[in-house]
């Protein structure tokens, strides 16, 4: 039987290339908005965790001292590296690990992160706490992830599994914030915006168990006007899209 590791591994092996790709990873407005949110400096040395293919570290790395990246899968890895050489950019390293048990010491980093992970993993309030470990006193927390109304979850999980069999589940705000709670994080600040997805663009750089392509576009379809899925699905012309509501959440950890 695949572990969820295997999964994970297996999926964003086939996504390292197509990931990149999609639009909403890579656009400019969201990344400007996490690096405002996180304040950062060229006194930062920040982690990002779960990095994948480099897309938030490279944005952080001009305005920061240095940036260390972190991901599960080697081909992600692979993918950051190039993306680093291509922009020029020399103060980011790269490691393979995982959030549930990061290899590095208390205290390391001023600034950590984490975009579009959280509902890939299985026990998140490790992850966060292990984030939690590795900031400084007085430095800064932040995830950015899928954040949708608790009514809608279930069915947003049902859907992102057929998709994505590495997904677990997304957190409501509630959940999000209770992990600022909980760890006694300070000065807990929101921030919102959308991901905005073609459907079939998106199918092009899935890939979901044989057979369940259709399931997929069914129950997306049958979602248009309906909403309970909370990605108010909608057409343009002849094409469907629909709309991911992200959370930004920054935290300061207790000095």
């Amino acid at each position: 039987m695949t572990t969820h590791k295997e999964s994970i591994i297996d999926q964003f092996t086939r996504q390292a290339v197509p990931f990149a790709q999609v639009p909403g990873h890579t656009n400019e407005e969201s990344l400007q908005l996490l690096l405002e949110m996180a304040e950062v400096s060229n006194q930062d040395t920040v982690l990002d965790v779960a990095c994948g293919p480099g897309i938030v570290a490279c944005a952080f790395a001009p305005f920061s001292s240095h940036v260390t990246g972190i991901d599960i899968t080697p081909a992600m890895l692979e993918q950051a590296q190039s993306l680093a050489q291509n922009r020029g950019l020399t103060n980011l390293s790269w490691q393979q690990g995982e959030g549930e048990a990061l290899p590095f010491a208390d205290h390391s980093f001023s600034i950590v992160l984490s975009r579009y992970a959280f509902h890939h993993c299985l026990q998140p309030d490790l992850v966060f706490s292990e984030m939690i470990r590795v900031c400084r006193p007085g430095g800064k927390v932040l995830v950015a992830d899928v954040v949708l109304p608790s009514s809608k979850v279930n069915a947003y999980d049902r859907l992102e599994k057929l998709r994505d069999p590495s997904h677990t589940h997304a957190l409501s705000l509630e959940e999000l914030q209770n992990l600022a709670t909980a760890n006694n994080l300070q000065n807990v600040r929101l921030a919102f915006y959308k991901v905005e997805i073609e459907l079939e663009q998106q199918m092009a750089a899935s890939f979901p168990n044989p057979g369940d392509e259709d399931k997929i576009r069914q129950i997306i379809r049958e979602d248009i006007g309906v909403d309970k899925l909370g990605i108010n699905t909608h057409l343009r012309g002849d094409e469907i899209y629909y709309a991911v509501p992200i959370t930004v959440m920054v935290a300061h950890k207790a000095a």
